[in-house]
């Protein structure tokens, strides 16, 4: 079948000439919906190198953004060290009525950690501070609780690999406990063989949970982001009930393949509107744009391409 991803537009829906102040990039924003608009938390790379994240919205989720004057978390603040060169990379779980949960990678000297924050508004944020240590990052929870526990998916470097953990946390978001492996990297030469990520935060159907994450490939030292899908219980997330042996979406045009890190698309947020699917992506770790699928063909990709049903399970692989 045809990739079910459409782009949407003739090229990205945000740029640094969009953004009200001079920077390097804007790119890999979260999303979420709030009184009747979108709204994005952007990650913007400086002029001097460092990311901080910022609020957009539009009514329509397609143009017409409004960027907030202010950062809503921003680094080199004297009381948090370890973000002093960034906050990259918002994901973003609604945990209630009018609260989001805001998971992102705190980055400094002593490497990439994941950082919690939650907010009401949208406008400023509530840190909960550094909860899993260097080196990890690509973190994201779900949007509601699996038997009174919240999952929180990570990715860790362990043994020289970069694959998806889980943890859970019983009665707040400071404490993860019961680690272990989700998914591991494809190995060799296949789409996601170098390492993969947590893309958005998990979407519930009535089939399971869909996981939309990036996958690494080498090529001759140069490597290509792709996004890959996969299929978790509902009942229990920890068990992967299909997993695609190929990508789903790939860096082909201009914006995607030409930029500060070329050949790379990559997702921290998506919508459910309706039985669509709103992907926001960074293209090129440049700019942002969009991609709409139909629900029921992401979740038909998933099976049809299943690495298990197909080529049967890969060495070594977790899920």
């Amino acid at each position: 079948m045809e990739q079910p991803f459409v782009r949407i537009g003739q090229g990205p829906i945000l740029t640094r000439r969009d953004l009200p102040f001079t920077a390097n990039a804007v790119f890999n924003p979260g999303v979420a919906e709030m009184d009747g608009e979108v709204v994005l938390l952007l990650r913007i790379e400086d002029r001097q190198g460092l990311s901080h994240v910022r609020v957009a919205r539009s009514s329509n989720g397609v143009d017409a953004w409004k960027i907030a004057d202010e950062p809503i978390l921003q680094p080199d603040q004297p009381d948090q060290p370890y973000e002093e060169w960034g906050c990259e990379d918002a994901r973003v779980t609604q945990i209630g009525d009018r609260e989001w949960l805001i998971a992102y990678c705190a980055f400094s000297r002593y490497g990439p950690a994941v950082a919690l924050a939650t907010t009401t508004d949208f406008v400023s944020a509530k840190r909960l501070g550094i909860v899993l240590p260097p080196t990890n990052k690509d973190a994201t929870v779900f949007p509601e609780q699996v038997e009174g526990n919240w999952i929180l998916l990570h990715r860790p470097v362990t043994g020289g690999g970069e694959h998806i953990w889980y943890a859970r946390s019983e009665t707040d978001f400071f404490h993860w406990c019961e680690h272990g492996i989700l998914m591991s990297e494809g190995g060799g030469p296949w789409w996601d063989g170098l390492k993969i990520g947590c893309g958005v935060p998990p979407i519930k159907t009535e089939h399971g949970w869909l996981l939309i994450f990036h996958g690494v490939k080498d090529m001759a030292g140069n490597p290509i982001y792709r996004l890959g899908l996969a299929l978790l219980d509902l009942e229990d997330p920890r068990k992967v009930l299909f997993r695609s042996s190929e990508c789903v979406f790939s860096p082909e045009t201009e914006y995607e393949t030409s930029g500060l890190i070329p050949n790379v698309v990559y997702t921290c947020g998506a919508l459910l509107r309706g039985d669509q699917v709103w992907m926001y992506y960074g293209a090129a770790d440049t700019v942002i744009a969009l991609a709409i699928a139909n629900i029921k063909e992401l979740l038909t990709f998933v099976e049809e391409y299943d690495f298990i049903s197909r080529i049967g399970r890969r060495k070594g692989m977790v899920g």
